[in-house]
């Protein structure tokens, strides 16, 4: 298959030859094999290679689409499972069974080729473990990726790939795609499945699901994967109308509430506040009422709880790690912050732990007020384009958990808001600031997937990115496969 044109088709349009028989499989295949390998050595996104591909259904709908799953939370039956840390190298952890949302992946009909990399347990908003090294961007290979999707990131920006798998906390989808020209959804809290081994990862703020290019993708993708599952403590109600078929109706005028960041973080840089601010005309464009509106919350109480949750969330798996494997957690089995978390969480108490609970109920409810004023909400993803690789401090050897913590949000502001809500949220590509990409993010009602997918749809029509190229791309860096 011609490598222009595998690396311009999102998976709609790929399951589409191949369902026509204008490809087979099995050339698709050989395509994305030669993508990964080339482009892995300039961007560093694959984890674990799977030279032989696990196979999804061949009767699904997107069968013979290559994807990559990422290395946390989702396992791959199998496949050594090892979250971005030394702790878990060597193998030393195999899934006996696939996470449930590897297998409606599957059963979709997509091809899994590799594992993509993410930072230490996933509480990075960079992708630069020490285990793999750093991951870095496709539109400057001296930026970080975003994280903690980066991996995944970094190859669907790069025409590895049309969709990957990602998973998002307190930003983890939405950053890297934002970073990276990407869509990228955060649906909402229990739309998609988590189980069958936790079903409830940091205390419910941790959402799964996946990168793409396009709008139409992440709409058919979430129709392929979300619905209810045995024994999930959150369940969202399935849909009225299928997503893909809801891109097709014309929205209606919807009143979305302009911002540029939320209340007590900090503004974003000049130049995405232009790309917003040229997002928000076009959307008014539309047909939409723009309104400058803020919600009302505790900030001070949400950041504590915020932190208490990642605290104990990284405290519990290391603990948890540790005990099963009888490792014990050292420096070099564990980075810095990653430690200094760990003893954080490790003091917390069940009053810590409850207290959290309470301020997250009361910050949805803030937020729930909120949105019966608005239909959407639009800001920013990002406060600035990708990062330099190395700004994180990771590694920096004394580092306290809330220094590390503060540093982390101080950076990246504006998503995990959204996570401790449960409101699904939507990162889709402004324009560039200083050659990087910049995102737009649009927040729904609770369970209103519909409305931020159609408002994308008429960004994506309005300021088109497809065709915008990042300086590693495949198609620029191999012979046809």
């Amino acid at each position: 298959m011609n490598i222009d044109e595998y690396a311009a088709c999102d998976a709609t349009a790929l399951s589409g030859l191949i369902a026509d028989k204008e490809v087979t499989a099995a050339e698709v295949a050989r395509t994305a094999r030669a993508a990964l390998s080339k482009a892995n050595e300039t961007l560093n996104f694959v984890a674990q290679d799977l030279p032989t591909p696990i196979e999804g259904a061949r009767d699904g709908p997107w069968a013979g689409v290559p994807f990559l799953v990422k290395d946390l939370v989702s396992w791959v039956a199998g496949v050594p499972h090892r979250a971005g840390t030394k702790l878990l190298e060597d193998g030393v952890f195999v899934p006996p069974v696939s996470s449930t949302l590897v297998e409606r992946f599957k059963a979709a009909g997509l091809n899994i080729h590799a594992i993509t990399t993410t930072p230490e347990m996933g509480f990075s908003a960079t992708t630069e473990a020490k285990l793999y090294g750093p991951t870095r961007n496709p539109w400057n290979t001296q930026r970080s990726a975003g994280g903690s999707s980066g991996g995944s990131a970094a190859a669907v920006a790069a025409g590895v790939v049309p969709v990957a798998h990602a998973n998002d906390g307190g930003g983890s989808i939405r950053i890297p795609a934002a970073s990276c020209g990407l869509v990228g959804l955060k649906p909402t809290r229990g739309r998609t499945p988590l189980g069958p081994v936790n079903m409830m990862p940091l205390s419910g703020m941790g959402i799964e699901f996946a990168v793409t290019r396009s709008v139409r993708d992440t709409a058919q993708l979430l129709d392929l994967v979300e619905g209810p599952e045995i024994g999930a403590f959150f369940q969202a109600p399935r849909p009225d109308t299928p997503y893909a078929k809801v891109l097709e109706q014309k929205p209606r005028s919807m009143k979305i509430a302009y911002m540029t960041h939320l209340p007590g973080m900090p503004e974003p840089v000049p130049g995405v506040i232009a790309e917003l601010e040229a997002t928000a005309e076009a959307l008014r464009a539309q047909g939409h009422q723009i309104v400058e509106m803020m919600p009302k919350y505790d900030v001070e109480a949400w950041r504590r709880a915020n932190f208490c949750a990642w605290m104990g969330f990284t405290a519990s798996a290391a603990l948890g790690i540790s005990a099963q494997l009888g490792r014990e957690l050292t420096p070099d089995l564990l980075e810095p912050a990653t430690l200094a978390c760990v003893e954080a969480g490790s003091q917390l108490s069940a009053m810590d732990m409850e207290m959290t609970w309470a301020t997250m109920a009361g910050v949805c409810g803030a937020f729930g007020q909120f949105m019966t004023q608005v239909d959407a909400i639009l800001l920013p993803t990002l406060r600035q384009p990708a990062l330099e690789l190395g700004k994180m401090r990771q590694d920096e050897v004394g580092i306290t958990a809330q220094e590390y913590y503060d540093h982390l949000f101080a950076l990246f502001p504006y998503c995990a808001q959204f996570n401790m809500t449960g409101q699904p949220a939507l990162s889709v590509p402004m324009g560039l600031v200083d050659g990087l990409p910049t995102g737009a993010q649009l927040v729904g009602r609770m369970y209103d997937e519909a409305s931020i997918l159609q408002l994308a749809g008429q960004l994506e029509e309005a300021r088109p990115w497809a065709g915008r190229r990042p300086t590693v791309h495949v198609a620029d860096m191999i012979a046809d496969a």
